[in-house]
């Protein structure tokens, strides 16, 4: 990655946060070679904490990347907030509205485009109770569908300790350890030129989620769980009101 061409908010906020980020964590990076210096591409990582965003772009950008993450419409119509986070060249997506499609249409722009675009698969973070990856949304596999572009998982383990939010406690204290770990691109070939039908897309989330929990298993050790399934998914599903 070209530093010169992050331009001067971008810059601004690496200057703020990589200083703090090298204090407050102690990191074991691996897998750093499978986040490609160009090109499109869509990074899926595991959502355990609020302080997962701070981490897991701290590796990304290690690995030579900017990464282009997602975040509410509305917090992009913050003043001030909201004009930095897009001369950071962050996405907004609107939820549960008419413009979703155009958000969709934002994102495979910002992938055709050569960027590094993050999408936590399960969209908030996990709810199962010892925080192993649990049962995903779809809008990881949509976008896949939509542009073709590789489909990295980024394993974490350790941004709990900063922030648990089982507990809400927050850590301030320096050289928490975290590990990050990158894989190899997701195998979705088989879905290639599919049509994004409902079953379609759940079966390559499933795929992505699947491997994100072994890969959360080979950091942390023990025997992971079944994906865990939001209460009430399977009457949703029924009914046709999926995510």
């Amino acid at each position: 990655m070209a530093r010169r061409r992050l331009g001067f908010w971008a810059r601004f906020a690496v200057v703020l946060v990589k200083p703090l980020m090298t204090v407050w964590t102690r990191r074991t990076w691996r897998g750093m070679e499978h986040l490609r210096r160009d090109g499109g591409m869509i990074i899926v990582p595991n959502h355990l904490s609020h302080a997962d965003p701070l981490v897991s772009a701290h590796f990304i950008y290690d690995a030579g990347r900017w990464p282009q993450y997602l975040g509410k419409a509305s917090v992009f119509r913050v003043p001030v907030v909201g004009w930095i986070l897009h001369r950071c060249r962050q996405i907004p997506v609107e939820r549960g509205t008419v413009d979703a499609a155009r958000s969709l249409d934002a994102l495979v722009a910002a992938v055709n485009a050569g960027g590094a675009v993050v999408i936590y698969p399960e969209g908030t973070t996990t709810r199962e109770p010892e925080l192993w990856p649990m049962r995903g949304k779809t809008g990881a596999a949509r976008l896949a569908l939509a542009t073709g572009a590789p489909v990295v998982p980024v394993a974490m383990w350790g941004p709990e300790r900063i922030f648990d939010p089982r507990t809400a406690r927050l850590s301030l204290r320096p050289r928490i350890p975290v590990t990050v770990v990158a894989g190899p691109p997701i195998d979705l070939t088989r879905w290639a030129g599919a049509q994004p039908t409902r079953a379609t897309l759940e079966e390559m989330t499933d795929v992505i989620m699947l491997r994100l929990r072994d890969m959360v298993a080979d950091i942390r050790g023990g025997t992971p769980p079944p994906l865990w399934e939001r209460p009430g998914r399977a009457q949703r599903q029924q009914q046709g009101d999926v995510a």
